[in-house]
């Protein structure tokens, strides 16, 4: 026994393969890592989710799944809208209102676009602008802001409501729904309510005998009295000729003459026009003055 030889260990050469070298390069790489940690289970899972839904029965039953559980959610009590309220608004504008939006009550709160039902309320002339939200106790409340009506317009298809900015606000049937809202009439006069509104109240000494104002060939207005007598303003600072003719007016009662017309045209030369007895009395006096002088 004594002349058997102690078997000999070999040690493993602790160098690496070439292919454990390139493996473990490839893990020290941030990239590669990414990818064999993200990367591949997102690929496992989308082919996994693409082998499911080739199949027409599992398309079907998930999307019989996702409208069963949205159309649960939806119509849940605190969900539902069961009324509107319309506040700012008159009997006729609510009920106009209630007609464009053509809502049938109760309703999921998720079937309302507010956005397009604004726009709808604020497409109707007589609103000037509006507000909708859903509040508690599943009410769809309308804040509504109408147009302030400042004059009548009477064109060729009828009396019209308009606003300080030439708004159309609605339609008119008769002008004593309106008897305290004056009358314009013309071509183009509803592009220029803010001047009419000022002439208007530049005449308020005349109120009274004030019938309307008329916008003569798209340049200037004539502010029309009873008795059929006018006031032709010019084209530039109407307003100051106006104030001008009323003190004339209230220093010698030149409109309770028989005057036809007040021409103010030509601010450094205004003229008088006669109505038809005013001439035959100024040419009666005209001759009498002539006669005592040719005695």
């Amino acid at each position: 026994m004594r002349g058997t030889p102690e078997p000999q260990f070999i040690r493993p050469d602790p160098a690496p393969s070439r292919l454990t070298y390139r493996i473990e390069r490839l893990m020290l790489t941030p990239l590669f890592r990414l990818g064999l940690h993200v990367g591949l289970p997102a690929l496992i899972a989308i082919g996994a989710a693409g082998w499911y839904f080739s199949y027409e029965s599992h398309r079907t039953q998930i999307v019989e799944t996702y409208g069963s559980l949205r159309n649960e959610i939806q119509n849940r009590p605190e969900f539902r809208v069961n009324l509107m309220a319309i506040d700012g608004a008159s009997i006729t504008v609510a009920e106009d209102i209630r007609e464009v939006l053509t809502l049938d009550f109760p309703i999921s709160s998720f079937d309302l676009d507010l956005d397009t039902m604004r726009e709808q309320i604020t497409g109707l002339d007589a609103v000037q602008s509006a507000s909708l939200r859903i509040r508690s106790g599943g009410v769809l409340q309308v804040d509504v802001v109408e147009r302030v009506p400042v004059v009548l317009w009477r064109s060729g298809a009828g009396l019209e409501l308009l606003d300080k900015t030439g708004v159309h606000v609605g339609p008119v049937e008769s002008r004593a729904d309106y008897p305290g809202l004056p009358v314009i009439a013309g071509v183009g006069a509803d592009a220029h309510v803010s001047e009419a509104v000022a002439l208007v109240r530049a005449a308020s000494p005349l109120a009274a005998r004030l019938r309307g104002l008329e916008r003569m060939g798209g340049r200037r207005w004539d502010v029309v009295l009873d008795r059929g007598q006018r006031i032709l303003l010019p084209e530039d600072n109407a307003v100051q000729a106006l104030e001008r003719a009323i003190a004339m007016d209230q220093a010698v009662d030149m409109l309770g003459r028989d005057i036809a017309a007040v021409d103010l045209r030509l601010p450094r030369r205004p003229t008088l026009r006669l109505t038809r007895t005013g001439q035959e009395e100024y040419w009666r006096i005209k001759a009498m003055e002539t006669g005592e002088k040719q005695q």
